[in-house]
């Protein structure tokens, strides 16, 4: 005698089968974790009256959770570039050298002066813009990576000087006086004029999307007007009432208001020259607007963009100690009389030779050291080439 089919058979094998797909596919998380979610998929599917395939599809697309590192106290780092963080033999070299040194933490392009994006980004903006690249095909696998050697990420990410953006968008970019085109500096670069928000929502949507990948902060560079070339046949365009300081700072507290309300890490670059001088030494930058509004500040008090003269030395790239010391001195005397924390300071120092003499081991350490002196504890080296001086960070 044929014995009746359950009308729950069908069902139940279902669920078992997938249950056990999902089981070996997930081998290395926790099994009865992974059978509980779905015996709970499949309840709630029966109780909601829709299909446990449609169940899994809610499950899947759901926002993951992303488990981000702590800033660290005393921040040690080097800019490591979207070529070599997207190249495994390269970057396998650094990591080697970052697990061998002191170093605790990496700057990682996000969008570099070029205005290329490293990664792809599901982003509306940026496919409207076709700014995206595959520079780095693998970026949360980079990102976990460092984080299981407890590295801390920070994602940097080029403002206003924006070639690519400039040819998408270029009523976006800044105009020649003289005859309307796009106005580039002494390298051929273009700027997108800071006082467009489309530009800025742009920026903190690349952040977000960024920061919800795994990256810890999310480190702003070039958030200024262009420093070189004819400035004089700039069209700045500004809106009325407003000027290149004022209208930076509305940036910064826009920043400040779209992510770090969010809880989102930010920093920022300034001009090594922005610690001492009183005014917005004609990029728009002011110490004291952008102190308040971002975690970190990072000035790039590099020895060899000092002129002759600067501090009293007839040649300041030969003093690394005596420049980062005299200049970060005067950050903290100004996030002091602030009423700010000073400890928000980090060093930007050059592992890199311009002029002479040459940088190696000394130069490296001179730098590092004047920022100890001072009572700073967080540093970050930059090299283009990303060929570091390894002996300096012991």
């Amino acid at each position: 005698m044929t014995s009746k089919r359950s009308y729950y058979t069908t069902p139940l094998f279902i669920l078992t089968t997938i249950i056990s797909l999902v089981v070996f596919v997930h081998h290395q998380r926790n099994q009865q974790r992974v059978v509980d979610i779905y015996e709970n998929m499949y309840l709630q599917s029966l109780q909601q009256n829709i299909s446990f395939t449609q169940k899994i599809q809610e499950y899947n697309n759901r926002e993951e959770e992303v488990v981000r590192m702590t800033t660290p106290d005393s921040v040690r780092a080097i800019y490591i570039s979207s070529w070599v963080a997207g190249t495994p033999s390269l970057r396998s070299k650094l990591f080697d050298f970052i697990n061998d040194s002191n170093i605790n933490a990496v700057i990682i392009d996000i969008k570099d002066s070029t205005g290329v994006i490293s990664f792809p980004m599901d982003l509306p903006l940026v496919k409207e813009y076709e700014t995206g690249s595959t520079r780095i095909r693998d970026i949360e696998n980079v990102i976990q990576e460092l984080h299981d050697n407890n590295v801390y990420v920070i994602g940097r990410l080029t403002s206003f000087q924006d070639p690519l953006l400039s040819k998408k968008q270029p009523e976006l970019a800044f105009k020649r006086i003289d005859n309307n085109e796009i106005w580039t500096d002494r390298k051929g670069l273009a700027f997108i004029n800071p006082k467009h928000e489309e530009a800025w929502d742009y920026l903190a949507d690349i952040a977000e999307y960024s920061y919800n990948l795994g990256f810890d902060e999310i480190n702003f560079d070039y958030i200024r007007y262009p420093s070189d070339g004819r400035i004089s046949n700039i069209d700045y365009d500004f809106a009325e009432g407003q000027n290149r300081a004022s209208t930076m700072k509305l940036f910064y507290e826009y920043l400040d208001e779209r992510l770090r309300s969010k809880g989102i890490t930010i920093s920022a670059d300034v001009f090594g020259l922005a610690t001492t001088a009183q005014d917005d030494i004609g990029i728009g930058q002011v110490f004291e607007d952008i102190y308040p509004h971002f975690d970190a500040i990072a000035p790039m008090v590099y020895p060899s963009h000092y002129g002759p003269g600067y501090f009293s030395y007839d040649n300041p790239n030969a003093h690394p100690y005596g420049v980062v010391q005299k200049s970060m001195q005067s950050a903290v005397d100004r996030a002091n009389a602030m009423g700010e924390d000073p400890d928000k300071l980090r060093t930007w120092i050059q592992d890199f030779s311009l002029g002479t003499p040459r940088y190696g081991v000394r130069e490296v350490q001179d730098q590092i050291r004047a920022t100890y002196d001072i009572g700073l504890d967080s540093y970050m080296s930059w090299d283009p080439k990303n060929k570091y001086t390894k002996e300096a960070y012991k």
